[in-house]
């Protein structure tokens, strides 16, 4: 991992406000693609609250869509993200957080 995207997911993960939930909306996406609409359900958080983070997650280049941007279109985790994935566990390791397995949790 370089050390720029290191420091990218610890000030999006563990240093601004949102960051738990980021930090859930990726390892969401890691389990399977999914839109804002089915990630605000899953979540319990308002619609625009998710585009927010996605909007943030996608403009530093940690997710993609498909092109067009049609609405329900998924989101992915990025081939950057996907290939370092480790380091983000080994993040949220370190600021403790509990995030639970999304793979219980139904979408």
């Amino acid at each position: 991992m370089s050390v720029a995207l290191k420091q990218l997911l610890w000030y999006l993960i563990a240093g601004t406000r949102g960051g738990e939930n980021r930090a859930r909306i990726l390892q969401a996406l890691r389990a399977r693609p999914l839109n804002a609409h089915q990630l605000s359900e899953a979540f319990g958080l308002d619609y625009r609250t998710i585009r927010h983070h996605l909007d943030l997650l996608r403009k530093n280049g940690l997710i993609s869509r498909p092109a067009g941007d049609a609405y329900a279109a998924p989101y992915f985790l990025s081939t950057l993200l996907e290939s370092n994935y480790a380091d983000l566990e080994e993040i949220l390791t370190k600021v403790r957080w509990s995030l639970g397995d999304v793979n219980e949790r139904k979408m």
